[in-house]
């Protein structure tokens, strides 16, 4: 289509998906993932995204009830009735409002997939990527040595390509002793989800003992300055996830000596123009990055595989087999990877679809607007 597509209807839903075991991380525990899908239809195509954004603000500021708020009151009303002739023609409807990238990139990512749909093209190619399959590893919630040495053996006889895990004050040095100690050559990775502070920094100097591949956000959530200052300090590469929410953000950063790594996460970015920007930002610095993970269902999963088949994305990323997570996907296409890699889902778009069946048992719907 030469003329893009129009925006018939949208819907919003809050989808309650559970998960197959408790995931625990330095600020909570985790039973169910609870986030905002989007659906929007026109001229006979659908187009999903889901947001990334909690219940309550541990991870960022944002939370689901605003971003409901912001999507409902000032977003979706003015959305529906558009005709797009590529996902940049939304901008104007998000500037007015600061912030809120999660809330934005849920709008932005789903109007991606619509137009690719009506290019009838897979999302990869319009992104430009360029490989069919993406490296992935697992990301493993805190638990006791032995549940740690148990899980990272059934991931290694799965195949996958890195091992992340959990860390905080209290559980980070004797786990990982133990588990180098198992697991001598498997590639490493630590997140501490912003647990630590600069003062400790003689604990994080210890961690250069373990060969990691990098320690993921180890100071505050906004910061980068105390980064650059733990950077220059350690020997192991740091890579930031939460302090990166731009381009500019990600070029501070890397010239300031904060980061060798960065974790593009979409949603939290803001979409897929700003992840499409802080990648290209990383490459000129020769700053690999890779695609984190929320806990996605399907949808996001498959806006993720799609994203990290761009060029810099050269670490393994934390998109790992849905099954991994829950007994039954949204989505009727299984995304699995196999001997660690997940190979793209084909079709147009994002190459997934809604299993509305089960969809309808795990969600509500919040409204529909049509034009």
């Amino acid at each position: 289509m030469t003329d893009g597509v129009m925006i018939e209807a949208a819907e919003l839903r809050m989808v309650h998906l559970p998960l197959l075991t408790p995931f625990v991380i330095s600020t909570g525990t985790m039973t169910h993932k609870t986030f905002p899908l989007l659906i929007l239809r026109g001229e006979g195509l659908e187009a999903v995204a889901e947001g990334v954004m909690d219940p309550l603000p541990d991870y960022l500021e944002e939370t689901t009830a605003g971003a409901l708020d912001l999507l409902r009151g000032a977003v979706l009303p003015k959305l529906v009735g558009q005709r797009i002739a590529s996902p940049s023609d939304i901008d104007p409807l998000l500037a007015p409002w600061r912030g809120n990238r999660m809330a934005k990139a849920v709008v932005e990512m789903a109007v991606w997939d619509l137009w690719a749909k009506s290019l009838d093209q897979p999302l990869h190619r319009l992104l430009g990527g360029v490989r069919p399959a993406i490296e992935v590893g697992v990301s493993l919630g805190m638990a006791s040595l032995d549940q740690t040495l148990d899980r990272i053996s059934a991931s290694q006889a799965q195949g996958y390509r890195r091992v992340k895990l959990k860390i905080a004050r209290g559980h980070d040095l004797a786990l990982l002793a133990g588990v180098r100690d198992r697991f001598p050559d498997i590639r490493l990775t630590v997140d501490a989800n912003t647990d630590y502070a600069l003062s400790d920094l003689a604990l994080i100097r210890r961690m250069d003992a373990f060969d990691l591949d990098y320690i993921e956000q180890p100071l505050a959530f906004d910061d980068i300055f105390d980064h650059a200052k733990l950077q220059q300090a350690i020997g192991t590469a740091i890579c930031l996830d939460e302090s990166i929410r731009s381009a500019r953000d990600a070029r501070v950063a890397l010239e300031l000596g904060a980061t060798r790594v960065i974790n593009i996460k979409v949603g939290r970015v803001g979409g897929f123009a700003e992840a499409r920007r802080i990648h290209d930002v990383c490459a000129a610095f020769d700053a690999p990055v890779w695609c984190g993970g929320m806990l996605e269902s399907g949808v996001g999963r498959a806006h993720n595989i799609h994203l990290a088949t761009m060029p810099n994305f050269t670490k393994p990323g934390d998109t790992s087999s849905a099954s991994r997570y829950f007994d039954r996907d949204i989505v009727n296409e299984p995304l699995e990877a196999t001997d660690g890699l997940m190979p793209v889902p084909p079709g147009p778009g994002i190459g997934v679809s809604l299993d509305y069946e089960y969809l309808d048992r795990v969600s509500e719907v919040v409204e529909v607007w049509s034009a």
